[in-house]
């Protein structure tokens, strides 16, 4: 069985709400308010706050709070983690299906013969 990694779990778990994922294609626009932030999403501020807490705990964004204001931003860490953990796998099954079309066509050529 593989290693635990909280850390991937904790942002395929972020990733994995489409309210958060539409918070993040927000947020890529630049930084916004928490008020702005729950707009177009049709969701009540407290619900954008649970959603922002989880984002922030993966280290995908970080929120601010000047006077009144909180405004959110995203934080390049946890994106960073992840791109680090696909290329790890992605060259992992890359190495693997190359091998399985080597043997799939030393096993045409056998047939083939």
């Amino acid at each position: 069985m593989p290693k635990p990694q909280p850390e991937i779990d904790n942002l395929f778990h972020a990733l994995g709400d489409p309210t958060r994922r539409a918070m993040l294609d927000l947020l890529s626009r630049g930084p916004i308010s928490v008020t702005r932030l729950a707009e177009p999403l049709g969701v009540t501020l407290t619900a954008v706050g649970q959603h922002l807490q989880i984002l922030e705990g993966s280290d995908l964004v970080r929120t601010e709070k000047v006077g009144r204001v909180r405004t959110c931003r995203i934080e390049p860490t946890g994106f960073t983690r992840l791109e680090k953990w696909i290329k790890e796998h992605r060259s992992h099954w890359e190495l693997s299906l190359d091998r399985l079309g080597e043997f799939l066509a030393e096993e045409d050529e056998n047939t083939n013969r």
